[in-house]
């Protein structure tokens, strides 16, 4: 389930992501409110795995603990051509690399009632680094949920109607 997305960056230059693994009940459950793009420490057969896309982010979260932000209940699927011993536990937590003043903003706004981080995708960048995009979101109620529904439903209307009466 690899697949390529083109990002623009400062430069005016595109840059190519590897998509591994999206979390889609996110964008559903939550409403987001920032971004961020942050690092993630791995152990070999855990890249391995990512590659071969045996990952899952349903689920996931993350927490700022001690200064330090860890991604919890993300699984990656042990890779099948590593030995018992120097393999590893699939839902283990794992450390996100980011700025100290970034760690500091995600504090604050996670202390606020209603707040959560919530990982939406991770990729591997044009370098081959792993990375994980990271949201501040605050959770939708059913109503809320019921509502941005029934709104995409009357957007997608529309194109229809707009791409059939086109001339």
């Amino acid at each position: 389930m690899l697949l390529r997305e083109r990002t623009g960056s400062l430069k005016g230059s595109m840059a190519e992501r590897k998509i591994v693994a999206r979390n889609r009940k996110a964008k559903r459950d939550y409403e987001i409110e920032e971004t961020y793009e942050a690092g993630i420490v791995l152990t070999g057969s855990e890249v391995k795995s990512l590659r071969a896309g045996r990952v899952s982010l349903d689920g996931a979260y993350a927490k700022v603990v001690n200064g330090e932000v860890f991604l919890y209940d993300m699984h990656i699927a042990p890779y099948d051509k590593s030995s018992a011993h120097t393999g590893h536990d699939p839902e283990r937590p794992r450390k996100l690399l980011l700025k100290k003043r970034e760690i500091a903003r995600l504090a604050g706004k996670v202390a606020m009632s209603g707040y959560t981080l919530v990982p939406l995708s991770l990729y591997f960048n044009k370098r081959g680094l792993a990375k994980v995009e990271l949201a501040v979101a605050r959770g939708r109620t059913k109503a809320d949920k019921r509502r941005k529904l029934i709104e995409e439903e009357e957007e997608r209307r529309a194109r229809e109607v707009m791409k059939r009466y086109r001339f």
